[in-house]
Order: C-alpha cells, then structure tokens, then sequence
C-alpha cells in the first residue's frame, strides 16, 4: 500500500461508536455496528446501498455460520441471527447477568472458533474479559480486562493478537492453529508510544497487523516483527475504530470511526466523524473465516 492513500466515505451514516466491521464475501456485503445505538449495518457493495437494523441490545461483531445464519456477538452472549428474516435467538449467553458490561472486539480464527471480549459499559477498570468460543464452550482466556482490543491471527493461524487498550501494549500469544487455544504466556508484540490508542485490528495475508488508532486518525501498519512499516492518516475522523478487508479479493480496506464523547467543537472541525471510509489503495488481505458452533 502506497504511504499516503486517499481516504473517501464509504457511507453517510454517522455511528456513535461503529465498530465490529466485517465482510461477508458470499453476498458482498460490510456489516459493521453502532454498538451505542444498538444498530447493525449492512452496505451491499452491488447495490451501493446500506440497511440499517435495529436491535434490541448492544453489539459488537458478527461472524458468517452458514449461507442461511450468522452469530452475533452482543452484551447478553452469542445470538443466532437469520440472514432472511433478521430473526434473533439467543445461542450462547455470556455475562448475561452482569449489568455493567458489554461486548467489545473480537474475531473468527481460522478453525471456527471466535476470540472475543468484554468491557464495562463506562470502562471500568478491569471489568471485562477475553474469551475463547468453539464449538458451543466458552472458556475464559484472560481476565481483569478494561478495554479489549485489536484481536485477531495470523495467516498461518498459530498466533494471536489482542490488547487492553489503556496499556499501549499490543501482546502477542502462541495458539494452537486447531482450536485456537494459547500455548503459552502472552509476549509484548508492540507498545505504542505516539498520539492516540490501540484499537481494532487485522492482520493481512504477510502476517502485517493492520491497527485504527484511536483518537489520531490514523491506521497503521505493522511488520510479522512488531515494526511500524507504514501509516496514513484518516482525516476525516480522529476516531478511527476498526480496519477491514473488503472485496472479492479481500485487496480494498475500510476504516469505522466514532463521534463518542467528541465535543461540540471537535464535531464541527471533523463533522464526518462516525461515518465508514474506503482506503483507495490495495492491500493484500483475508476473508474471515466461518464459525463452527
């Protein structure tokens, strides 16, 4: 990708806190959420149009099970979603009971299991958690989390990445490519020391880890290594949330952002902000992967 490519809107509608983007090859279409304002999104790319739906909770990810089903992943657990009729049932509950928290980010492996996690409602410390999901269990990967992060494994799917935002420090852990699993402890994989915070992330077909810099506006890429080899600003938003990889190719990239907590003023100084951007550059990125429930 070039250094500095170009960033335009890909769609109008601005998201309190868009998040959760993820390409659905079998139909060409982005979904993506307003996690906030309980919304799914979904912008077919043939179409050039975007379909709003409405929920009745709080989400934040959504993973392809079937050519008839997806899951979603949202404050109560793991719903079963029909593609036809939007119908809603509840597959896997997760801190269902637990009223100050929600679902953050998350991501399929390439096996069909999900890494996935929690975090207060008003970011409370320690709050949250990051789990594992396979084939119907749930287990609990690392806990006392504040605001999980930037999950998501390399192409030859033996590693896995995450952070907790407030640390600066994206970790990296050794995982089994069958289920997913750590075998070991976590590894400091690259601390960020510049403007802004870690948030979602992608890693391409070369292993680089695509990573939205919150509060800067930006999205940068980093080597198998942990070194920066690139960046490029998204000026139109400083609240850059989430790269994806998008196309029948998976070689276009789009960024989510958020208006959250932006003030009057820094609202009629980048008044895009909230919206979804298109990279008009090339890269070399991935599908996700289907889910085994």
């Amino acid at each position: 990708m070039s250094a500095a490519p170009s960033v335009r809107i890909l769609d109008e509608t601005r998201c309190r806190l868009g998040e959760g983007p993820s390409y659905d090859a079998q139909t060409d279409t982005l979904f993506w959420f307003d996690i906030l304002d309980r919304k799914l999104l979904a912008h077919s790319f043939k179409a050039g149009q975007t379909v709003i739906h409405d929920l009745p909770f709080m989400a934040s990810a959504i993973f392809s099970v079937d050519a008839s089903r997806q899951l979603i992943l949202s404050e109560q657990g793991l719903h079963l979603r029909d593609r036809a009729t939007g119908a809603l049932s509840l597959h896997t509950g997760v801190e269902a009971d637990n009223r100050i928290t929600r679902s953050n980010d998350a991501r399929a492996h390439p096996c069909g299991a999900i890494w996935f996690g929690t975090m207060g409602i008003d970011e409370e410390a320690g709050a949250g958690a990051i789990y594992h999901f396979f084939k119907g269990a749930v287990r609990t990967l690392f806990a006392n989390i504040t605001i999980p992060n930037s999950i998501c494994f390399s192409p030859d799917a033996a590693t896995a990445y995450f952070v907790d935002t407030p640390t600066h420090r994206l970790m990296r852990v050794a995982i089994d490519p069958n289920t997913a699993l750590p075998n070991g402890a976590p590894q400091l994989f690259y601390e960020h020391e510049g403007a802004g915070w870690i948030d979602g992330s992608v890693c391409d077909a070369d292993g680089n880890v695509w990573n939205a810099r919150w509060g800067a506006g930006e999205v940068a890429c980093l080597s198998p290594d942990g070194g920066v080899i690139s960046s490029f600003g998204v000026p139109l938003s400083p609240q850059t949330s989430c790269p994806a990889f998008v196309g029948k190719n998976a070689d276009r990239m789009i960024v989510t952002s958020a208006y959250k907590l932006m003030s009057g003023e820094a609202l009629a100084a980048a008044p895009d902000s909230g919206k979804t951007f298109i990279v008009n550059a090339r890269v070399n990125g991935r599908h996700e992967p289907k889910v085994l429930l």
